[in-house]
């Protein structure tokens, strides 16, 4: 989104299930948050804490993933003027539907598609959907 906004050689961007929008957090977040950081100061193994993402994940591409789902680009897409499909799965938790809504409300020139019984990885569970829906965006071009 960052090199759409900002360059005139992007021609049009596709993006799936995506980053962009600062995820809602709930008093529960906050508290899960503050228990491993408190269980960490006092010793206990807190290896298994955080997203299935975020786990596999070494030390400094940690700090990478965290900074990149808390990362707003929502004042990028104010100054994105090319084309933007928009894919996402309906049961995505990792960037849940309102994402792609606020994304849709924010570019100017998007199309989303929402794929049904589909996740967070919805090109990877409806691969020849996900084929044939960018394909058509592209021809559209």
């Amino acid at each position: 989104m960052r090199m759409a906004a900002e360059s005139s050689r992007v021609k049009a961007l596709v993006l799936i299930d995506s980053a962009g929008v600062p995820p809602r957090r709930s008093l529960g977040y906050f508290f899960k948050v503050w228990s491993y950081k408190l269980k960490k100061k006092i010793g206990f193994r807190v290896s298994n804490a955080g997203s299935f993402d975020y786990s596999k994940l070494s030390g400094a591409m940690k700090g990478t993933f965290v900074r990149i789902v808390n990362e707003s680009n929502l004042p990028d897409c104010e100054k994105i003027g090319v084309p933007v499909l928009l894919l996402w799965g309906k049961e995505d938790r990792d960037t849940p539907l309102y994402m792609c809504k606020k994304l849709h409300e924010s570019l100017s020139c998007s199309e989303a598609v929402v794929l049904d019984d589909a996740g967070h990885f919805s090109y990877l569970e409806k691969p020849n959907v996900s084929y044939r829906v960018i394909r058509s965006f592209l021809k559209s071009l």
